[in-house]
């Protein structure tokens, strides 16, 4: 039976006499759907990379504008991702949104096999690979129903750790697959490089084609709906997520054309465009009646709360550098270094993913303000050191001689980003009262995702022609992160943990 009847966690001898094999079923299959739908949005970075090598005719600044646009929709589509598990059921939202995701992988897989595929297809793939990135909000909104209070931390750490994982994985693999025929004539001839080596880049696209028709399955099959969640008749329930779903592509697609069609708008304009796309992805939801309208209202009351604003712009920093930097660095990689990102850009990911739950650990240990602090300076040196050994390498006759200087540098970064990933959330319940810790989560988690559109971005206004200056990006970020520094001591560091709305 896909619907519980009853569900109590919180009842030891409910969770001995089998609610705790449930709850660990569900979230075994929650936790690949979420890796592989990570994968999918994040493909991009690696896929853009290599588009170069394989002879595309699309400038670095196209490039950087598929990746952006891929974080944009991702962004954007956790904002009624948000909400689709009370009105869905968790099974229904996690096998229909993973279904989803095949549409981009096969349709990338198609069109990465013709060098003459239009800009504006990959555009619109990047707006579906969305769909992975909302993923994270109903994927944590539904696991957290599932265990009782004293395991919510180790669940939640272990279904958003080994998802943020898929960007690392991803950055891996898909360089694997692409050296050789993995589907045989099926997925068509490669495309020779300017050295005369074969390069199946489609596979690093077609390779989560199988994947995800498996985890659909398994997710389909193998999870719960919760009693509380409104998932009948399971028509109507599917029918409640691609409407949502439908709202966010939509307008994801509104972002993508305006960014397609003005490829010369200034810096502030594309910034400014992300308070338009959650404008009228808000707008739109209020539009829809009954049950949705209901909740929304419920959780706009955070919006009136000043530390929900304080905590959004901590968790921009934390999370959406992690994402953004993972958007940006083979790229910059392949085009400040001239080197092949394959065999590194996966290294960062990796460190942000696993330091993440230690992150949150030391901040049961030590408080959660102390240890934002701490990596906020860590953030803030690895942001300097990156723009020192950029500008020094773009300056350089051999800007190798600068490369592991530059790896370590960005390392720092990750490592600060992954470690106050964990302490942020880790402070968000100390700060508001339980009602309203969960929308927090799922606003300030929205808000932050649209770092994986802001950094590649900017990075791709400091990239012209005979001119690379990512190096004032990066001063940027670092003026960014002070700023964070100051909020955190102000607000939380200097004051009691427990500061109430």
């Amino acid at each position: 039976m896909a619907k519980l009847t009853e569900w109590k966690p919180e009842d030891a001898q409910t969770w001995r006499a089998g609610g705790s094999r449930v709850a660990w079923r569900n979230l075994t299959c929650s936790v690949p759907s979420l890796l592989c739908a990570f994968s999918v949005w994040m493909f991009w970075s690696i896929l853009t990379a290599k588009m170069k090598d394989a002879g595309f005719p699309f400038t670095d600044a196209q490039l950087f504008t598929i990746v952006g646009i891929a974080g944009l929709a991702g962004a954007t589509l956790r904002i009624p991702s948000s909400f689709l598990v009370a009105l869905a059921g968790g099974r229904n939202v996690v096998g229909i949104t993973t279904a989803l995701l095949i549409a981009p992988a096969l349709g990338a897989g198609v069109a990465l096999q013709d060098r003459s595929t239009p800009f504006a297809t990959f555009a619109a793939l990047a707006v579906l690979s969305g769909v992975g990135g909302g993923n994270f909000s109903s994927s944590m909104s539904n696991i957290t129903g599932f265990f009782p209070k004293r395991l919510a931390g180790l669940a939640l750490g272990l279904n958003a750790g080994i998802g943020n994982l898929g960007v690392s994985v991803m950055q891996f693999l898909v360089p694997v697959v692409m050296a050789g025929a993995l589907f045989g004539g099926l997925a068509g001839a490669p495309h020779l490089t300017a050295a005369g080596k074969a390069l199946y880049i489609q596979n690093g696209a077609l390779v989560w084609v199988p994947l995800l028709v498996i985890f659909t399955a398994a997710s389909w099959f193998g999870m719960n709906n919760l009693p509380a969640h409104d998932s009948e008749p399971t028509g109507a329930a599917v029918g409640r997520i691609l409407a949502l779903q439908g709202v966010g592509l939509a307008v994801s697609g509104v972002g993508a054309w305006i960014l397609v069609k003005n490829p010369a708008l200034p810096l502030g304009l594309q910034l400014g465009l992300v308070l338009l796309v959650v404008a009228l992805c808000l707008g739109a939801m209020k539009l829809f009646p009954g049950k949705v309208k209901a909740s929304l209202d419920r959780q706009f009351a955070i919006f009136r709360m000043k530390h929900n604003w304080v905590m959004t712009v901590l968790y921009i920093m934390t999370f959406g550098s992690f994402i953004g930097y993972s958007a940006s660095f083979p790229l910059l990689i392949k085009i400040v270094f001239k080197k092949d990102p394959s065999a590194y850009a996966f290294l960062g990911p990796l460190l942000g993913s696993l330091i993440r739950p230690v992150g949150g650990w030391l901040s049961d240990k030590l408080r959660g303000s102390v240890v934002t602090q701490w990596s906020t300076a860590i953030q803030i040196a690895g942001a300097l050191l990156v723009a020192h050994y950029v500008k020094a390498a773009v300056a350089a006759p051999d800007p190798s001689v600068h490369f592991a200087a530059f790896m370590a540098s960005f390392m720092l970064l990750f490592l600060g980003s992954g470690i106050g990933n964990g302490s942020t959330f880790q402070m968000v319940p100390f700060i508001f009262e339980p009602q309203f810790a969960g929308p927090v989560l799922g606003w300030t988690g929205a808000a932050a995702a649209y770092g994986s559109f802001i950094i590649p971005t900017v990075f791709k206004s400091q990239i012209k022609p005979g001119a690379v200056t990512v190096e004032n990006a990066l001063y940027g970020f670092a003026a960014f992160y002070v700023l964070c520094l100051a909020l955190n001591w102000w607000y939380y560091v200097r004051k009691d943990a427990e500061v109430r709305c």
